[in-house]
Parts: structure tokens; sequence; C-alpha cells
């Protein structure tokens, strides 16, 4: 953080020579302008940050905020944090994937690009998650050095509705944020009651190239399973990543259980031929599925907004009978609500095509 906040200042003193000497004070009219043009927002971290009143230009800070304010505002974004994912051609408009990298704040491989911050010019950064213990010290130097203003707005699965409502807020957009809101709280709602009426599925969410990774009980990557499914993945120090924690094939045969998912990327191609994963009853008998992937991991990864689309996906595969709703009837919904795009019978048929129960 701190060679991130050094970059910044580089940055902004450089351009600040040529400005150096040429500023003028004020008069009374351009001081009620401002008072006029801009308000007091309090972030989730309880900083008081003073916003443009019409907030014209975002700038997000990671894939989690990306995912979460393109539902809302996607003509409104400068940048996306990742480059999205080349699934992403086939749903969304090409003026969004066109959009420039800046990279994210926290986590990832890279870091906030500052150049290209300042050059798009954004009326606002806005982090959207699990607020960080240094967040409100880290949002306020990047602030005080940028001249940007930084929210963060957290966001839980079960609360997702409160996040949109606050987003509606700061973007003064509160009809766009109440339909959104509206659907999650909805969404919740009705796989949570799914979940309590139900005898939950014994299950392992496996991920890694070699299929030896785990999505531990407890972690936050595991709030839809632990939700849905009793999770037999239970570790001492749950992982944070959404790699998960990585155990033997001695653990997955002990564990045995009664339905297996795997992650996009994952060993579902390769299990029906393979000896160790054929003594599991679940693989033998096909009570396997590959989580969708387009144009994001439905359950994760990162753990954002997508995961209202996947814990409708993995309710009705595990439990068909009490999920009594059509699940490419709820894709389109979602679809159309997050991702702007009238999805097709045969884009659903190739998402799902290793990701639902027999009929």
């Amino acid at each position: 953080m701190k060679r991130l906040l050094a970059l910044v200042l580089a940055l902004v003193m450089s351009l600040s020579l040529f400005a150096c000497g040429q500023k003028q004070q004020p008069d009374a009219a351009d001081e009620g302008t401002q008072t006029e043009t801009t308000r007091v927002f309090t972030d989730s971290c309880g900083r008081e940050v003073t916003v443009p009143a019409d907030i014209r230009r975002i700038a997000v800070s990671g894939p989690l905020a990306q995912m979460v304010v393109f539902a809302i505002a996607p003509d409104k974004m400068v940048g996306v944090a990742n480059a999205w994912d080349e699934s992403a051609k086939a749903y969304f408009d090409a003026k969004y994937l066109e959009l420039p990298l800046l990279g994210q704040l926290y986590g990832g491989k890279g870091e906030l690009n500052l150049e290209t911050l300042l050059a798009a010019a954004p009326d606002v950064v806005i982090d959207v998650g699990e607020p960080k213990d240094s967040m409100a010290e880290d949002l306020d130097a990047l602030q005080e050095q940028t001249g940007i203003p930084f929210v963060h707005i957290d966001a839980y699965l079960a609360s997702m509705d409160d996040t949109y409502a606050m987003l509606g807020d700061l973007l003064a957009m509160p009809n766009e944020a109440q339909g959104l809101a509206d659907y999650c709280r909805y969404v919740y709602d009705k796989v949570k009651a799914i979940a309590d009426s139900v005898e939950k599925v014994n299950l392992l969410y496996i991920t890694g190239e070699e299929g030896l990774n785990v999505i531990a009980r407890g972690s936050y990557h595991a709030e839809v399973i632990d939700m849905l499914c009793n999770n037999l993945a239970v570790v001492d120090e749950p992982s944070s990543k959404g790699t998960g924690n990585e155990v033997d094939m001695e653990q997955i045969l002990n564990w045995n259980p009664d339905a297996v998912i795997f992650a996009p990327g994952s060993i579902y191609s390769t299990v029906a031929d393979n000896e160790n994963w054929q003594t599991i009853p679940a693989i033998r008998d096909g009570r396997y599925y590959e989580v969708p992937m387009g144009p994001y991991n439905w359950m994760g990864f990162p753990p954002s907004v997508q995961r209202i689309l996947g814990m409708q996906w993995m309710a009705k595969v595990l439990y068909p009978d009490a999920a009594d709703y059509d699940m490419y009837e709820t894709t389109q919904t979602y679809f159309q609500l997050f991702y702007h795009c009238d999805l097709t019978a045969e884009q659903y048929a190739a998402l799902t095509a290793h990701s639902l129960a027999a009929d």
C-alpha cells in the first residue's frame, strides 16, 4: 500500500507542476455553485465523503465492484478492474468490452493503475465487498492525494438489497437500484426457504486443475454451499481464497459425498474415467455437476452478485422438487437485469450443458 500511495503522490505532483501559480480565488458565486453541485455521502466505513451530486463517471476498485456496478450503471463506467472473461463477448455490448483496464486496489495479481485511473477522470471510485482492516485509512489517503472521492459499500450475500439501496443513493438512481434490490431480496428469501425445507445433501465443492482443492465450510466463498448443503469439507483453517483448501484423495474418499460440484476448469470432464473417483458412488452414479461459466463462475470467484443466480441453479440441481421454477426463465431474468442481455435458448443450453440433472 505504501508503494501505491507513493506512486499516487508522484503522479499528482507531476500533474500539479503546470498548474502552480495559476490558481485563482473563487468568488462568492463560484462557492455557491460548488456547494450546489456536491453532497456528502456516508460510506460503509462511516467515512463522510464529498461527492458530485450528479455522478456521471465511475471507476471501480475491484472485480466485485465491477459486477455490482455494471448492473445498475454500465454506461457510467470509465474502466474495469479486471479484463472481462472471454465468454463475455457473447453477452455484452462491444463498447463495454473496450473499456480501459484500471487494475484493482485489493487482491488479485496486479494493483490499481493510478496513471490510467487519473487519465480516466472518474467522478468517484467505488469499492464493493468485505471491509478490510485498513480500508478507511487507505481510501482516505488515496482520496487526499488524487483528489478523487473513494467510497466503500459493504456487500454480503444475505444483504445485497442493502448494497444496491446504498449504491442507488450514491448515484442518485433510486428507481434502478430498487428493482435490483427487490430482486436480490426475493431470490435470497426464496432459496433460503428451500434450504430450510429439505433434508440437506452431503456435498463437496471441488476446485483446482488436479481436483484436490475444496471450498471449506465457513469460508466466505462457501456461503451458498453452506446454506444449501451439508458441506463435508470441514478443515481447521478455511481458506479465504477462491481456490479453496488443498486436500488429498484419501480425504475426499473418506468424506464420501452424496453429490459433487466441480468448479469451472477443474476435473469434471475426466472423473468418469478416473479409477479413484469412480469408487465414490456420487461419481459412479452420475450425481456430479460442473458450475456454469459465463460470463462469470455462477458460484463465485470472485464472490459477487452473480451468486444470486448461482444459488438458484444449485437449489434446482440438488432439490428439483422443492425448486419449482423454470431455470431457463430464471437465468433469462438474471441476464436481463444484471448483464443487460437477452439470453437465447441456445446460449442457455451451452451454459448448462454439464450443469443440470438429467430429466
